[in-house]
């Protein structure tokens, strides 16, 4: 087949590399370009089963933009398109013309997601470290596409890429509990995140509304504790009179393990304690310190009621659930909540007090006893989740009675818990509600938007944010900054449309505030890059938010 080199023309679609997020380094020269049309082909290593499987999604990407349909020709040199990995090159070579370019470095992890993009006169070649590199990659070719039928071929500028993420950690969570959502939906959330760079998934799947994890130890614990008897409507105080529930199964949950390791993304599973649990106390009295009865809370909010952390059945149930879980997912953070835990139970329980005169405990003038009950629970668990090779992650209330010593805060109460846990030298991921709570209003105007739990979070804000605090936190701080996350709580949020009109377009300033360095961010330019990734959204049928303050 004939590779042809073509000046730029009109006849033929060009491509844009000006994506979201910002690459790094990108190098064009509009004079010249190559053009790919259907019937090219696509080169990648057929023993390599990720490299496959990444040139099956590009091949995918690129029909479902532009129409074009490549062909899969595993090991043909002279493909239009082609898929290396390609090894560092050594420090002060130049590197040489058709060889690989120099890979940025990043920093730890993120270094092996670093790529780089060449179009020239031989075609397009993908070259990466890693096989997330060469995903990466992909997407950026993907979004650099135009949008539409592309019958006479694609003009692509030539050009040379280079890009590194930022942050090693790159998350999006989404609430389950409060609303319920299928796997299939889960699996185009999954992928809406791929498309924006993050690698983790923060999966809410257990609180007071509703228990979503499948526990085989204790089958009723999804079972009913899945149900509530009604759901509220809006913010009208109203209800709804209809029983709500549904739960995930193991295996649905390791299909979606899965799907979202083949897109290069880690599931943080959260199982919510010691507050937030009165949908297994209500399986489970005997675990809270009342004794119950208990019910599926219907109301929004939180509630008072919470584990007791004196009953010996407590931690045998938390390392049931939390056994399964490992089983479940392979992650090596488990979020573990320990936000919002009322302490009000635990000082009038008998139960709860001799366990703190046990434990020896007294209060030191800036941790109550009660809160050096909840970091000996944190403890206990970090224990055991350690001798499956796993970390724990918690709100940052878990700093309120003494961290544990691996712990990872995951500051939302502001930035002021994520400073503190850096100081400390405990890894932190940054998620102020100030920037990163896409559950409040994107506009000032209410009436033009979906009821939301509140505030105002506009696009603009989201993409103000700066993670590393550099006014307060040292460089060497700095260091235990793992990244940044956007949360979705779904008090308000019942529908997969509603879901997506929240999450974008803040989720594409948070990916940039993610992947690019500060130096590289201005908003007028993002709101200029986000008209094409719009037209992508319409393409594959996203809903998102069409207003932007």
């Amino acid at each position: 087949m004939l590779i042809m080199c073509t000046p730029l023309m009109l006849w033929a679609q060009t491509a844009d590399y000006r994506i979201i997020p910002l690459p790094k380094s990108v190098e064009t020269d509009t004079t010249k370009a190559f053009t790919l049309t259907s019937g090219m082909g696509i080169a990648y290593d057929a023993a390599d089963a990720e490299a496959s499987r990444n040139a099956l999604f590009l091949q995918q990407w690129i029909e479902e933009l532009t129409g074009i349909r490549l062909q899969l020709t595993p090991g043909n040199k002279k493909a239009a398109i082609r898929l290396q990995i390609a090894a560092s090159q050594p420090k002060g070579k130049r590197v040489r013309k058709n060889k690989s370019p120099l890979l940025l470095e990043g920093n730890g992890e993120a270094a092996e997601e670093a790529y780089a993009i060449t179009v020239d006169a031989t075609g397009i070649v993908l070259h990466a470290r890693k096989p997330v590199g060469l995903f990466r990659a992909a997407q950026t070719l993907r979004k650099s596409l135009p949008i539409g039928e592309a019958k006479a071929g694609i003009t692509l500028p030539f050009t040379r890429i280079q890009d590194v993420p930022r942050f090693s950690y790159r998350g999006a969570h989404l609430d389950t509990s409060r609303h319920f959502f299928t796997v299939d939906f889960l699996k185009q959330y999954l992928d809406v995140l791929a498309l924006h760079g993050c690698n983790q998934f923060h999966w809410h799947l257990t609180d007071n509304q509703g228990w979503r994890f499948e526990v085989k130890a204790l089958p009723d614990l999804a079972l009913k504790g899945s149900v509530r008897k009604q759901s509220h409507i809006g913010r009208a105080g109203l209800y709804d009179g209809q029983p709500y529930g549904g739960y995930y199964t193991q295996d649905e949950c390791r299909e979606l393990v899965r799907y979202a390791a083949e897109r290069y993304i880690n599931i943080i599973p959260e199982i919510d304690m010691p507050a937030h649990i009165e949908s297994a106390l209500s399986v489970y009295p005997n675990l809270g310190c009342t004794g119950g009865p208990y019910n599926v809370v219907q109301h929004l909010g939180g509630s008072s009621e919470v584990l007791c952390a004196g009953n010996p059945e407590t931690m045998t149930f938390l390392k049931t659930v939390f056994g399964e879980l490992c089983d479940v997912f392979p992650s090596k953070f488990i979020h573990i909540g320990g936000d919002e835990c009322p302490k009000s139970r635990w000082k009038s329980c008998p139960k709860c007090q001799a366990r703190i005169k046990e434990l020896g405990l007294v209060d030191d003038g800036k941790h109550s006893v009660e809160n050096q009950l909840q970091s000996w629970m944190n403890h206990e668990l970090e224990a055991f989740l350690n001798e499956r090779g796993r970390d724990i992650i918690g709100w940052d209330e878990v700093l309120e009675g003494g961290l544990t010593e691996g712990g990872i805060v995951m500051s939302w109460r502001g930035t002021d818990g994520g400073i503190e846990a850096a100081q400390q030298g405990h890894r932190v991921i940054m998620t102020p509600t100030d920037y990163c709570y896409l559950d409040y209003y994107q506009l000032r105007d209410h009436d033009r938007q979906p009821v939301s739990i509140g505030y105002y979070l506009p696009v603009s804000k989201s993409y103000s944010f700066e993670p590393l605090v550099p006014d307060k936190l040292s460089d060497e701080e700095q260091q235990y900054i793992l990244g940044v996350q956007a949360n979705l709580w779904t008090e308000y949020v019942a529908w997969p449309q509603h879901v997506f009109y929240m999450l974008l377009p803040r989720l594409d300033a948070i990916s940039e505030v993610q992947w690019c360095r500060p130096d590289q961010k201005d908003f007028e330019d993002f709101k200029t890059r986000l008209v094409h990734l719009r037209q992508l959204y319409d393409r594959i049928g996203i809903n998102y938010c069409r207003d932007m303050e």
